[in-house]
């Protein structure tokens, strides 16, 4: 991959981290100036440190744990450009010499990474074992083969191997669907459904982002984020792949990628349909038309994460019905509890981000729907 595709990429993927955030899409000359959202910034309780940042999704990871009490104090990439790119925006950071030099910083606790994805989960192993906690971009494993290793080294360690489910923990009005369905508003929810469209913008992207091998397919990579809402709103502790498939429908000139996707699950505590794509028009103002419905037997809700096309301007849409009233809310001032959750448990030794298990669950749905998958092609359907 040459320099100009990485930054063109980076860039890129700046503005898509950006939009999770909750903030309207920056134009190229804006990437490295990140709006401050509306959560207070807490005092530093821990020191972390970033290794690899292959993905602009780094910047919303720095962003959560800094709002969290974190202060980000070294940071390695072995690409130069890329490394400069985040020097710009963190100018206080040490731009470290090499990966060592940040795992063997005793004063560190916690390391974040958007490295390659099939490379996030053999450093997680690294960072475990060196006694620290990890914070990784999705998808944070692609294979099976390494969700064992790393529920193995998890397990021996006790170190927290967190991924960074953005869709649902930097999102507000998703953050906010949870709180109204833990408080009954919707009844025993039943069902979810969770579209998670994207735009591909081929000429922006490095050449790993092409290669199934690389980021593990279209389910294993956006699907995470599908199949974590899953489990989280349905409270489902077991879950099962009831079927599968991907395609690749518009793409031939990448015969190692995949732009569609659909699964449905089943788990203990309700059902789920997911749809992830990469046919986001160039005609609508954000990167994707994000939506998650969840329905329960008194209602339902449906978020529209990122756009209410030809609505309300911005993002973080909720719209609730239930038998009192049918009624909209503006989530764009809520808070984001993710990165003080998890620097209260890098510090208190507690589960209180997100469950372990249901990390290694939601991973593992995604992984076996992945392996499972029907190839599909339309048009000989």
């Amino acid at each position: 991959m040459n320099d100009e595709n990485r930054r063109s990429f980076l860039k890129n993927s700046v503005t898509t981290a950006a939009g999770l955030i909750g903030v309207p899409f920056l134009s190229q000359a804006a990437t490295l100036s990140i709006p401050a959202i509306h959560t207070p910034k807490e005092p530093a309780r821990i020191r972390f440190g970033v290794i690899g940042i292959n993905h602009g999704h780094i910047y919303g990871q720095v962003e959560a744990v800094t709002r969290g009490g974190g202060e980000l104090v070294s940071f390695y990439a072995k690409e130069p450009d890329l490394a400069a790119t985040f020097a710009k925006r963190y100018p206080k950071a040490k731009q470290a010499s090499s990966e060592k030099e940040v795992l063997e910083d005793a004063s560190i606790k916690l390391i974040l990474s958007s490295i390659i994805p099939d490379e996030r989960a053999p450093l997680g192993i690294r960072v475990m074992e060196h006694g620290k906690d990890y914070m990784v971009d999705k998808p944070g494993i692609t294979s099976l083969d390494q969700l064992a290793d790393v529920r193995r080294v998890q397990k021996k360690t006790g170190r927290i191997f967190s991924i960074m489910f953005s869709e649902r923990f930097e999102n507000k009005a998703t953050v906010k669907a949870g709180e109204l369905v833990k408080a009954g508003a919707i009844g025993q929810v039943i069902q979810t459904i969770g579209l998670g469209p994207h735009r591909m913008t081929p000429q922006s992207r490095p050449d790993w982002f092409f290669d199934r091998k690389r980021f593990g397919g279209i389910i294993c990579d956006i699907g995470s984020h599908q199949c974590d809402q899953f489990l989280f709103f349905t409270g489902s502790k077991k879950a099962e792949v009831v079927a599968s498939q991907v395609g690749n429908v518009h793409y031939p000139q990448y015969p190692k990628f995949e732009d569609f996707g659909d699964l449905m699950l089943r788990g203990d505590g309700g059902m789920g349909y997911i749809r992830v794509d990469w046919f986001t028009p160039d005609g609508l103002k954000s990167w994707g038309d994000g939506r998650l419905t969840i329905l329960g037997t008194e209602g339902y809700i449906e978020i529209r994460k990122n756009i209410d096309i030809a609505g309300r301007d911005g993002g973080n849409h909720l719209f609730l019905v239930n038998q009192k009233e049918t009624r909209y809310m503006d989530c764009s001032q809520e808070n984001l509890p993710y990165g003080r959750l998890l620097v209260d448990d890098v510090l208190n030794r507690t589960e209180t981000a997100m469950p372990q298990e249901h990390c290694f669950l939601a991973t593992e749905l995604a992984l076996k729907a992945q392996q499972k998958a029907q190839m599909v092609d339309v048009h000989k359907a």
